[in-house]
């Protein structure tokens, strides 16, 4: 599996083998310990799968507390999709990477706890699925205004398709920093002793 980092510590665009022939193909979608070993050694707890016409955006939600870390792909279509780094005290908060996804292009793009995430789609309609590693919790969501001009987002779509909710949302410069996840210093493994 080829694994590519982006400028945004821990979020990541993963390339699963794809196996096909004149029937179809076959591609492995999550398996632990292949994961694990590209960095991704989460437990992940609920899945989704979201249906969208073209021209629908959603987010860009996260919650707190109980941020969820997503591994996101497509199933059907195309998407323009976005990760926002919205925990207070990192040294990318307010950076945001972008990619675009889609059923064939088969990528997969992981976003650890603590990033805003939101994705528009291109195509007549997309089928998108995603692993989250803690449960949704309604009284916990939080959203950012997709068009904040503070983060400039170069989305695809003009007049995007939001719901109420999203069209409501806050400007991150407007989130009270106590509603946002706290960034947590990586640690790093011990020397052992004597080294």
């Amino acid at each position: 599996m080829k694994v590519i980092e982006t400028e945004l510590p821990g979020v990541l665009v993963l390339e699963p083998p794809v196996f096909g022939d004149s029937r179809g193909f076959f591609q492995e979608v999550w398996n632990r310990r292949r994961y694990a070993a590209a960095g991704i050694d989460v437990d992940f707890v609920q899945d989704n799968v979201s249906r969208s016409t073209r021209g629908v955006l959603r987010g860009l939600h996260f919650q707190h507390p109980g941020a969820q870390g997503k591994l996101v792909w497509v199933l059907e279509g195309e998407v323009y999709d976005v990760a926002l780094d919205v925990r207070a005290g990192s040294p990318s908060f307010g950076r945001w990477t972008a990619l675009t996804l889609s059923a064939a292009n088969h990528r997969q793009f992981y976003l650890p706890p603590g990033f805003a995430h939101g994705f528009c789609v291109v195509s007549e309609s997309a089928l998108f699925a995603y692993k989250c590693t803690d449960f949704y919790a309604p009284g916990a969501e939080g959203a950012v205004r997709w068009d904040d001009p503070d983060l400039a987002i170069p989305w695809p779509i003009e007049n995007p398709a939001v719901s109420t909710k999203d069209a409501a949302a806050s400007r991150l410069c407007d989130w009270p920093v106590q509603r946002l996840p706290s960034y947590r210093e990586p640690t790093r493994p011990e020397s052992p002793e004597g080294a």
